[in-house]
């Protein structure tokens, strides 16, 4: 049966501690969150950046930190004699940051990415292998 919308790992993303959007910048670097049997794949809003403009890491073991530096605008920005007469396009405010709470059962190792078209594609492969129970049994004792 597939989940609603309230649950995982969606529940989180409204209403969770931590949440799973960390930061989120107010760019323009729009997010779709795909899962498939095997992977879940992100794709982000990137247009005017290439992949030199662009970092993927992983931090804390388990957090996607995706950022962008939209730097030549700005040096565009700051010519002697160029008159700026609108600029709706957030000129000198090209940079991104997203950081996203990854799943438990990812391949962290194995996460790829690529950027074509104005979208960065990042593909986080899911591990199949069932991992052990985290409980742990604490032994109780007449005194501490």
């Amino acid at each position: 049966m597939a989940e609603s919308i309230f649950g995982y790992p969606f529940r989180r993303f409204f209403w969770g501690h931590p949440p799973i959007f960390r930061e989120w910048s107010g760019s323009t670097a729009l997010l779709d969150w795909l899962e498939s049997p095997t992977a879940h794949i992100l794709k982000i809003n990137v247009p005017g950046f290439n992949k030199d403009d662009i970092k993927v890491q992983i931090e804390d073991g388990n957090i996607l930190h995706i950022k962008g530096d939209g730097g030549k605008e700005k040096t565009q920005a700051k010519e002697k004699d160029t008159v700026w007469h609108v600029a709706e396009r957030g000129i000198g405010k090209g940079d991104f940051s997203r950081a996203i709470e990854l799943p438990e059962n990812v391949k962290v190792d194995q996460i790829k990415a690529q950027v074509e078209n104005g979208v960065l594609t990042i593909v986080v492969p899911k591990d199949a292998t069932p991992k052990s129970p985290k409980v742990r049994n604490v032994q109780i004792s007449s005194r501490l």
